[in-house]
């Protein structure tokens, strides 16, 4: 199933809102000693501006390819990913990107690290660092932007990532499973943070996991992929306003749409 700017979100009033990315028939395939292996087949979405899309599927159905080909760290074999109307030929300084390791640099301060996208291009200024400070103070970090990596905890390190792929304002965040490797009580808590940074930012965001809980719930929609080569097989609305708390786990409605999702990968494993 492809999705098309038909399908995007409405902006209240009926009318669809302005694709910030839109990815077109596109496919990437793997030259090994075996063969081809081909990771992507055909990926057709638009991403409204200010849309938060997550993508879910089984281990190696091309989540993470799809979205270093969308960061310019990897080239696709066909078809076309654009970001503002213009082709992602390469890294680009309007895109920020968190991974699942926070990967902080254990010699510089908290406020240091956070700055780092920034001075990869130009000289931090007072207003960047004001910038710094906020994003940490926004995500309950304000009283350790001079502490350094090892004396915070894994999901305040996680934390500082976000703020760290914001710093520079970009206009696309990249989100591959940022809280994988944390427990689940600070995953749901950091859920409830990044949904907060969200919706004050209003940025575009793509968020690449496994959790559905995770999906339904930071989400307006949620791609459901195949298993390889990955295709699109459901584009699935997530019925929640964008102010969002955790109330909404227990809301009969969030159970539907993850049941709706489950159901996609209930029948891959019935008839596997």
């Amino acid at each position: 199933m492809s999705t098309t700017a038909q399908q995007l979100p409405t902006n209240g009033e009926g009318a669809h809102t302005r694709p910030l990315i839109s990815i077109r028939d596109l496919s990437k395939r793997y030259e090994t000693k075996k063969g081809a292996t081909v990771a992507l087949d055909g990926i057709d979405l638009d991403i409204a501006e200010g849309e938060f899309v997550s993508v879910v599927g089984p281990s190696g159905c091309g989540k993470t390819t799809l979205l270093k080909i969308l960061a310019g760290l990897e080239e696709r074999t066909a078809g076309d990913a654009l970001l503002g109307g213009a082709s992602i030929a390469g890294p680009r300084n309007d895109i920020g990107i968190a991974f699942q390791g926070s990967v902080m640099l254990p010699w510089r301060r908290i406020i240091e690290n956070v700055l780092l996208p920034v001075e990869l291009n130009e000289k931090p200024t007072p207003a960047h660092r004001e910038r710094a400070h906020a994003l940490l103070a926004l995500v309950g970090l304000g009283e350790f932007a001079d502490s350094y990596p090892n004396e915070l905890s894994g999901g305040m390190q996680q934390r500082a990532a976000i703020c760290r792929a914001l710093v520079h304002d970009p206009s696309l965040l990249l989100l591959d499973e940022p809280f994988g490797a944390l427990d689940a009580l600070t995953r749901e808590q950091l859920n409830v943070q990044l949904n907060s940074v969200w919706e004050q930012s209003g940025k575009t965001a793509l968020l690449i996991t496994h959790s559905i809980s995770e999906a339904v719930y930071l989400s307006q929609r949620v791609v459901v992929m195949s298993p390889r080569p990955g295709r699109i097989v459901d584009v699935i609305e997530v019925p929640f306003g964008r102010k969002r708390g955790a109330e909404i786990l227990t809301d009969p409605k969030f159970g539907e749409v993850a049941d709706k999702i489950r159901q996609h990968f209930n029948g891959e494993r019935k008839n596997g």
